[in-house]
């Protein structure tokens, strides 16, 4: 775990992916290049959290070994299927869904690698992120 300080004014969901924004930490969303995107968050941030309105440092899980994986949530506009093991994906730009779901139909960044299949909602992903990621000319 690594303290790290935290945009105020954001919320973000248990579980959900950070990124760097003008030294500061904000909610990952769809677009976000890899490299940009630090790790998860271990807790939710909501508008009752101290850091929500005064300046201060969170706790993110950042992944240092390259083959952690992880559960996710998918969103339910493409079920992920046992057929899409071996295949990057993306953050979910989808309303509704969370800075922690993935979106099994789009690989634009290839932030997830999927790695097992859990349910048509739920898989298995190692995370394509951070310094030293491969970015979509590297896979």
């Amino acid at each position: 775990m690594m303290s790290l300080p935290w945009t105020t004014g954001q919320t973000v969901t248990k579980g959900g992916l950070v990124a760097w924004a003008t030294g500061k930490l904000i909610p990952a969303i769809a677009g976000y290049a890899g490299d940009r995107i630090v790790g998860v968050i271990p807790y939710a941030i909501t508008s009752a959290s101290d850091v929500y309105t005064t300046q201060g440092n969170v706790l993110v899980e950042v992944p240092v070994d390259k083959n952690t994986v992880w559960e996710c949530d998918v969103d339910t506009t493409e079920a992920l299927v046992a057929t899409d093991m071996g295949d990057y994906m993306d953050l979910s730009s989808e309303s509704g869904y969370t800075n922690g779901h993935v979106d099994s139909g789009e690989s634009t960044e290839d932030i997830f690698y999927c790695v097992g299949f859990v349910s048509a909602t739920k898989g298995l992903f190692i995370l394509n992120i951070g310094p030293g990621c491969n970015t979509g000319t590297d896979v």
